[in-house]
């Protein structure tokens, strides 16, 4: 990835923040059938100094079939990402030498790919990431609300999937580049847009740029 020294984010618990809060991730790897994405949620965890990722696949995709344990892989989390128009920038009006960007953060993440067939570790990492993403709900969903033969006949369906992390990158695209009276036009004109995600990056820009000079 890319990454202009303005934009790059060094801080670990932001980027294990925003694994945490968007977790849903493109797993790309490069195997037999060549190039591959996989799209799917992943649980953070951390073990004996180690930074894991866990999931899982249907055993229906072939992904388990087409890659050995241990090969690398690289994983995408997209945190929220929005246009910025040049309408925002105070600089605009003065002298019209501005242009349209997008404003984003994410983190790329790179380990070692293993597969997991134990249906004992697959329901603990099914039933830790149920629950980080029952945890909002009034009543939260859990395993144990199912019959259990019936969740013992579908653990064979998938296989687990784990990452050893080996590094983690991240990006925060938040109009660094630009003087402070655009920044405060950015967090200004995004707080005020209708979609949730100008509305996000807004804060972001405000918390992360302006209130950290």
């Amino acid at each position: 990835m890319h990454t202009p020294k303005k934009f790059k984010q060094d801080d670990l618990d932001k980027l294990k923040g925003l694994i945490t809060e968007y977790p849903f991730a493109t797993l790309i790897s490069y195997g037999e059938s060549g190039l591959e994405a996989n799209h799917l949620p992943l649980i953070l965890k951390e073990c004996d100094g180690k930074i894991l990722l866990q999931g899982h696949i249907a055993k229906a995709n072939d992904l388990w079939k087409n890659l050995e344990n241990d090969v690398e892989v690289l994983i995408v989390f997209n945190g929220p990402n929005c246009y910025v128009t040049p309408n925002y920038y105070p600089t605009k009006k003065q002298h019209g030498k501005a242009v349209p960007t997008w404003n984003y953060v994410t983190v790329h993440v790179r380990g070692a790919l293993s597969f997991v067939y134990e249906d004992a570790w697959n329901l603990q990492m099914i039933n830790a990431l149920t629950d980080q993403h029952e945890a909002s709900q009034t009543m939260p969903w859990s395993t144990t609300d199912a019959p259990a033969d019936y969740i013992q006949k579908m653990l064979p369906a998938i296989v687990g999937l784990q990452i050893e992390v080996s590094s983690i990158t991240g990006q925060w695209k938040l109009s660094q580049n630009q003087p402070e009276p655009n920044q405060k036009g950015v967090v200004e004109g995004l707080s005020q847009e209708t979609r949730i995600n100008s509305q996000k990056i807004a804060a972001l820009v405000d918390e992360n740029v302006l209130n950290n000079k």
